[in-house]
């Protein structure tokens, strides 16, 4: 399996003329995240995060600042023509990028294409044709599992096949897009008749978006050895859940409309070339679990397919946000806890044929710890509702009520390198329409 290299652009030396960058938690130049932004009423364009600015790219290429053969790819108001590029090409565009922030002699050049984020209004980086969210994070499939079956958490099919489903692209928002409590069918276990009503079960998930590159025609599998060239990108992803109604409508066919209202994703794609110094050993399977399949196996994978990435969720209620209280942090845990790697899902998803486009978005699932300060969701930390969560507002929780705000962050660490962060994935949420 052939991964990202570690570059010149990883140098932790490095620094850039922006000087909101060095030092920045998020953006420094080692990162160089592609997102969609515009300024004021203008059309969406292609950016670059630096900083605390935003790159006008489009700008770039039409000063004659970017010449390598992929950039129209950049004229567009999406990003999928980007991904669907060869790594090579991204690569190359990578470079070009890195060396236009950090040697002086480009500043004044370039300092026009520069724009502050605060002013900038962040969109889907892709138009997403397929949304698809696995449920790889073993922790959160333990947990919830206990919570319906003590005495048999996971389904025998858990460790043979990463479990995922169709999602639905067409409400997928960018982080700051409030979400409005869905209304659906739910059913008490002590009613004889389901009602119709706002969720009452809101809760959120805190998982990692992978996002397509390269496709594969339909009916070519990606093989393992392969399927990193398929990963462009990496985002923040909370997959919004109403929890009453998963719980009436779930069987037999599984999420529906307790899932389809919203997902929300950081607008920043943090490239799978910026992460490269970041890769680490998939954790061991516990003694007595089955190997993967042959098809789902790669040495290479095993011993770099995880990411050194630490996941947060925050919640803000709207006392503590008129108080002026900071987010008050629900857990904390590190990305590696998934039983599959991204390029396993990638290639179970296109095993059948299944082709994968330039664009598409797939979920891991809850990414959850071992303990309860690194568990992804409110269903885990409040055991189904049955332990409230006390905030430092004095306001207390079981899940998401409105005008609470959900705020998801993640940092990549590396001993040597510079940390790279994804932005935030947050929204508020508004009251029943």
């Amino acid at each position: 399996m052939t991964q990202p290299e570690i570059d010149h652009t990883h140098d932790a030396a490095a620094t850039s003329w922006v000087d909101s960058a060095n030092g920045h938690p998020d953006f420094p130049v080692q990162n160089l995240p592609f997102g969609i932004f515009s300024r004021g009423d203008g059309a969406p364009r292609v950016g670059v995060a630096i900083g605390d600015l935003i790159l006008d790219v489009a700008d770039a290429v039409e000063f004659g600042m970017l010449r390598n053969p992929g950039v129209q790819a950049i004229w567009s108001t999406n990003l999928n023509r980007l991904l669907g590029l060869p790594r090579a090409e991204r690569l190359e565009l990578r470079h070009r990028l890195f060396e236009l922030l950090t040697d002086p002699h480009h500043q004044s050049a370039v300092t026009p294409f520069l724009n502050e984020a605060r002013a900038c209004e962040m969109h889907l980086p892709a138009a997403i044709g397929d949304y698809t969210d696995f449920y790889v994070g073993i922790h959160h499939a333990n947990n919830v599992g206990a919570l319906f079956r003590p005495d048999n958490p996971l389904l025998p099919n858990y460790k043979y096949v990463p479990i995922g489903y169709h999602g639905r692209a067409s409400s997928i928002r960018p982080s700051g897009v409030p979400l409005v409590r869905p209304k659906g069918q739910r059913k008490r276990p002590d009613a004889d008749a389901p009602t119709v009503g706002p969720s009452g079960r809101l809760d959120y998930e805190l998982e990692l978006g992978v996002w397509i590159g390269e496709g594969n025609a339909l009916g070519e599998p990606i093989s393992i050895a392969d399927a990193e060239r398929h990963i462009a990108g990496f985002c923040l992803l909370n997959d919004w859940s109403a929890r009453d109604f998963q719980a009436w409508e779930y069987q037999p066919l599984g999420p529906f409309l307790a899932k389809n209202f919203q997902s929300t994703i950081s607008p920043w794609i943090i490239t799978a070339e910026a992460l490269a110094p970041f890769r680490i050993a998939q954790p061991s399977r516990p003694t007595g679990d089955p190997a993967p399949l042959p098809y789902l196996f790669d040495a290479a994978d095993q011993a770099a397919g995880a990411l050194a990435i630490r996941l947060t969720a925050s919640i803000s209620t709207a006392r503590m946000r008129n108080a002026g209280e900071p987010p008050y942090r629900l857990s904390e845990g590190p990305a590696s806890n998934m039983y599959w790697t991204a390029a396993q899902i990638v290639t179970h998803h296109a095993s059948n044929g299944c082709n994968l486009n330039p664009g598409d978005l797939l979920g891991t699932g809850t990414i959850s710890a071992p303990t309860v300060d690194g568990f992804g969701s409110l269903l885990e930390i409040s055991n189904g509702g049955k332990t409230s969560i006390a905030l430092p507002s004095g306001e207390a929780r079981t899940f998401v009520e409105d005008g609470d705000e959900i705020l998801l962050t993640a940092t990549a660490h590396a001993e040597g390198f510079v940390s790279i962060g994804f932005g935030e994935c947050r929204a508020i949420v508004l009251p029943a329409s």
